[in-house]
């Protein structure tokens, strides 16, 4: 297949277009420090929109807030990079594309950026699935190896594309 992106990636991505057009699943995706990799991989695969609805790149606090309804609160308190911002990118995802299944990524690619509690290759996942307990906050924190802004941003898309899959239980746990 003709594509810019890493074959991983891709194989990984027509795995979770496979699985959820088998298990008639539409996904959604909200990512911020992959800057849209994982919307990229997916739309790779020939056919995927009848399983991929849509997705969000909200990089900035501005675009959190405007588009995912992040609280600005949350946001100051916690910063990008938590659970409770995950969770709510997640959330909004998959309440504004209608999905069954949402996946949000926030984190820290580098090379700057990063601090003793939250250094770089810190990323955030979170999932929300349609008819799931809102109040269960599907998320987790990850300390994914520093080997460069692309490679912490690309084991981001795939630990992303992993959460898409119906048969994820949970999102990784923390090393």
């Amino acid at each position: 297949m003709d594509t810019l992106l890493p074959a991983e990636l891709v194989d990984a991505a027509r795995k979770v277009i496979d699985a959820n057009r088998a298990a008639g699943r539409r996904v959604a995706v909200a990512e911020s420090c992959t800057g849209g990799l994982v919307s990229a991989a997916l739309t790779e695969i020939p056919g995927s929109s009848d399983v991929f609805e849509g997705g969000f790149v909200t990089y900035s606090y501005s675009a959190k807030t405007e588009l995912l309804r992040v609280s600005s609160d949350v946001l100051e308190t916690f910063g990008a990079v938590s659970i409770a911002v995950a969770w709510t990118m997640a959330q909004n995802a998959l309440n504004k594309t209608g999905a069954d299944v949402a996946v949000a990524i926030t984190g820290i690619a580098g090379p700057d950026g990063g601090s003793d509690k939250k250094p770089v290759g810190t990323v955030v996942f979170a999932r929300a699935e349609k008819g799931a307990d809102p109040e269960k906050i599907v998320a987790n924190s990850r300390k994914l190896d520093n080997n460069g802004r692309g490679g912490v941003r690309l084991q981001a898309a795939l630990v992303a594309l992993e959460l898409l899959m119906p048969e994820s239980a949970a999102p990784p746990e923390a090393p």
